[in-house]
């Protein structure tokens, strides 16, 4: 289905968020410009290469370029409404937060209505690519968006919610395997990495969850960080990364075993140290090691699949 169909989907409302103003294509670069921002598309590189980590380590011939495109869609309205309903659902408390509060829907940049026009565009690109990639897969695309819908909730009454964050992502591995294997059939690699990733992923929450220590505490939200203070909340985030390679190793030693495999799981190892050793610099931490980290598991299960 083309994606102008959409509009018979969904109200024609969210084609206005798009619509040039009087001030011509320079408004529409700053509408785009606000779109990107809101949903923050760069943050597509933590899920997209585990995602065709999966569908690599499922795929016993190189996937096609229509399954490859058909994936990458998926992965980008799922990314796209798992941020809308987060900025929606969070947006008084991102309101009263002073790192939060200049965000569009706290700064009053973006309204609600446009808000959700952007996550019927997420939802619809993901279930429309699901679709288009199987029946099985659209059987499945709703377990994300409930996750996605759950998730932003828990920090209001559970420590538990970096798992939430952890579960999320975690689904990307097991997506990209069900796009090509499209059963649950010798599922335990797909399930061993998307282990890894719910590990990894809610490791790196903790670590990005001591921004905003003070400010959860004084309003009384969960988290590792606010409930048991920084110094045992990067324990459990150092324990988990630690658990998130032994479980990468086993994934190594049992399936993937190839020597050209070997380096990249060792560059794995490493980042995941380096992750804590510049864990003040969240920066850092959070988005330029974990982008590459999730490359690095990519290059891993090539390297693994393609030259054994």
């Amino acid at each position: 289905m083309p994606l102008p169909c959409l509009t018979n989907i969904f109200p024609l409302y969210w084609v206005t968020f798009f619509s040039i103003s009087s001030t011509g294509q320079s408004g529409l670069s700053l509408q785009l410009k606000k779109f990107l921002t809101f949903v923050k598309i760069e943050h597509t590189l933590f899920s997209l290469p585990l995602i065709y980590s999966g569908a690599f380590l499922a795929a016993k011939d190189p996937p096609s370029l229509t399954q490859l495109t058909l994936i990458l869609t998926a992965a980008i309205g799922a990314r796209t409404a798992a941020l809308a309903l987060n900025r929606i659902i969070d947006r008084e408390i991102d309101r009263r937060n002073p790192r939060t509060s200049v965000r569009e829907l706290p700064s009053g940049r973006m309204n609600v209505r446009e808000a959700s026009s952007v996550l019927a565009i997420g939802i619809a690109i993901y279930l429309i690519s699901a679709a288009s990639l199987s029946v099985f897969c659209l059987i499945l695309s709703p377990l994300p968006l409930v996750i996605f819908t759950v998730y932003p909730y828990m920090k209001r009454f559970t420590v538990l919610a970096h798992f939430g964050a952890g579960l999320g992502l975690a689904m990307a591995p097991l997506g990209g395997w069900f796009a090509i294997q499209q059963s649950t059939e010798n599922l335990l690699p797909g399930a061993l990495l998307s282990l890894f990733t719910l590990f990894w992923v809610t490791g790196f929450d903790i670590i990005y969850s001591t921004l905003d220590e003070l400010f959860d505490r004084e309003q009384n939200l969960f988290s590792f960080v606010s409930r048991y203070g920084r110094t045992t909340a990067l324990r459990i985030s150092a324990f988990l990364h630690a658990a998130a390679f032994i479980v990468l190793a086993l994934l190594f030693a049992v399936y993937i075993k190839a020597a050209a495999a070997l380096p990249f799981l060792l560059l794995s190892g490493f980042l995941l140290y380096l992750e804590h050793k510049k864990a003040e610099d969240v920066e850092l931490a959070f988005f330029k090691i974990n982008a590459a980290l999730g490359f690095v598991i990519l290059g891993m299960v090539v390297a693994g699949v393609y030259f054994p």
